[in-house]
């Protein structure tokens, strides 16, 4: 992995918190809310210039830019949420240029083992312990859980296989 263990290991705890809520969050009430957007993006606002050279840390928020407009045109064409589209670009930044093609292996492994699982979860008894979940009922599939466990994997693997 292109990310270095040092800048995973600072991000981690501080994202880590945010992705499980952002996951739990969009499974109860199929929406991700703009304070842990927000949140995250003032994690890595600063700690980010702990966490990586100032040039490395300056050009990250290019890759806010280039996921929001990406992420505005796939809501405009009924792709993904509002929320899955701020919450992309505001992980955007913690992702290192050379780990793109894993990450995206990556999402779509994650996304491909947690829609399966959510799905099979409705039908179990799991559903049980979180009855007022709308993603129970929705038929969109709640991406924030794809989404924060992806970002939280790359910061947990960067924190072992990283630079």
């Amino acid at each position: 992995m292109d990310i270095s263990a040092y800048s995973a290991l600072l991000f981690l705890p501080f994202a880590l918190p945010i992705c499980i809520y952002v996951a739990f969050s969009d499974m109860r009430d199929m929406r991700i809310p703009n304070q842990m957007v927000v949140l995250l993006f003032l994690v890595f606002a600063v700690v980010g210039l702990i966490a990586l050279p100032l040039d490395v840390y300056a050009w990250r928020y290019v890759h806010v830019i280039v996921v929001l407009v990406a992420g505005i045109a796939l809501n405009a064409g009924g792709v993904m949420g509002a929320g899955d589209a701020k919450f992309a670009a505001a992980a955007a930044p913690f992702i290192q240029l050379g780990d793109v093609r894993f990450l995206v292996a990556l999402f779509a492994a994650n996304l491909l083992a947690a829609f399966v699982t959510h799905r099979i979860g409705k039908y179990t008894a799991l559903k049980n312990v979180a009855p007022h979940w709308e993603s129970w009922t929705n038929a969109k599939f709640p991406m924030g859980l794809a989404l924060g466990g992806t970002l939280a994997l790359y910061l947990g693997l960067g924190v072992w296989f990283g630079k």
